[in-house]
């Protein structure tokens, strides 16, 4: 499970509570430009709207080959989750007032899948104090190998 694209300002910008995967209904021509790993989904998100959840802002580039049956590169992308997870979805991000954020796009067996966390954003103080404690843990690394 390579990924084709990663979303890496998502852990920072966001914690991230839970995570699911689903897959995407896409044209012939958008899994030929994945195949070619020409996507990038760094402000891709997700919203439930009436009982469906849809991705926005994924921009999967138009196939080289595709002429005149090439896809628009960014359109709205329905997810496909079974109807329990998108109930507890429309729950929390109603509810709770968090946020869909797309993590990561790979192949899974010859299709599709986007990891898509429910997340909360952090201020800047949480975003200070994650750093902080990466840069502690790298120190102590750091300490312990030229100990040896």
């Amino acid at each position: 499970m390579v990924p084709i694209a990663r979303n890496k300002r998502a852990r920072h910008d966001y914690e991230i509570l839970d995570t699911w995967e689903c897959g995407l209904v896409l044209t012939g021509t958008e899994v030929k430009a994945l195949r070619d790993g020409k996507a990038q989904i760094t402000d891709a998100y997700g919203i439930v709207k009436d009982g469906e959840v849809w991705l926005l802002n994924a921009h999967i580039a138009p196939y080289e080959r595709g002429n005149i049956w090439n896809h628009e590169p960014t359109r709205t992308r329905k997810l496909l989750l079974h109807q329990k997870e998108i109930r507890q979805l429309i729950g929390a991000v109603e509810r709770k007032g968090l946020t869909l954020v797309a993590l990561d796009l790979y192949f899974k067996h010859g299709r599709a899948k986007l990891k898509l966390g429910l997340a909360r954003g952090k201020k800047l103080h949480d975003k200070r104090a994650d750093l902080k404690e990466r840069d502690d843990a790298r120190e102590v690394q750091r300490a312990l190998r030229s100990n040896r």
